[in-house]
């Protein structure tokens, strides 16, 4: 059987030249990976506060309602760093949130489709790993949002922060009490995750 798809292969894409043999064949053959079909696309370019590119993203809709990102950054610090879809498609990296400190405050908060609550973002996603030498790739499959969501009045971003996202793991400035503010999660917490500062931005456009 496997003689005769190997022959049908080869009587397909032409016959290689006599005394070639089936390696030539072979080599000859170029796959192509699968490219979907009328799906949506967004992207985005990401800068960090000196204005500097330093990664970029794609967006594609995939069946059953989910979405793929794909986000490649370098020259950022070694670790996990939280990234997450902002809610504002405007990366200002002198528009300072009088709280923390932090640049592209207005990129607004984590994108959400329904509830405000932290649970609620559609935006939140696994953190980066950014390796020694300053790169990371990653590849994220939600059901939260689809690329046509990303695009109300005001559109959205990609954030890159500081540090990584707690996901709900309990930080460790908290006590069998809670936060030293009191029980239960703190602001900062049940805002970023305790992601830290924003350290790189992205407006996320649509692909025409």
């Amino acid at each position: 059987m496997l003689h005769r798809t190997c022959l049908a292969l080869i009587v397909a894409l032409g016959a290689p030249a006599a005394g070639a043999g089936t390696v030539a064949a072979a080599q000859a053959i170029s796959w192509t990976p699968r490219i979907s079909q009328g799906s949506a696309t967004a992207e985005a370019v990401i800068k960090n506060t000196d204005g500097k590119t330093i990664g970029s993203l794609r967006i594609e809709d995939e069946p059953a309602g989910k979405s793929t990102l794909t986000i490649t950054v370098a020259g950022l610090r070694a670790g996990y760093h939280g990234f997450h879809v902002h809610a504002k498609g405007v990366c200002d990296p002198k528009a300072i949130d009088p709280v923390t400190r932090s640049p592209f405050s207005s990129a607004g908060a984590h994108f959400s489709i329904s509830p405000t609550t932290h649970s609620g973002h559609s935006g939140d996603l696994p953190n980066l790993l950014v390796g020694a030498d300053g790169t990371g790739e990653a590849t994220v499959v939600t059901d939260r949002f689809r690329v046509g969501q990303l695009f109300d009045a005001d559109g959205s971003s990609i954030v890159v922060h500081a540090l990584p996202d707690n996901h709900s793991n309990i930080p460790d400035r908290y006590s069998h009490q809670g936060p030293p503010s009191g029980v239960g999660p703190d602001a900062e917490t049940l805002k970023a995750g305790d992601s830290g500062g924003r350290v790189a931005c992205g407006v996320i456009t649509r692909n025409q």
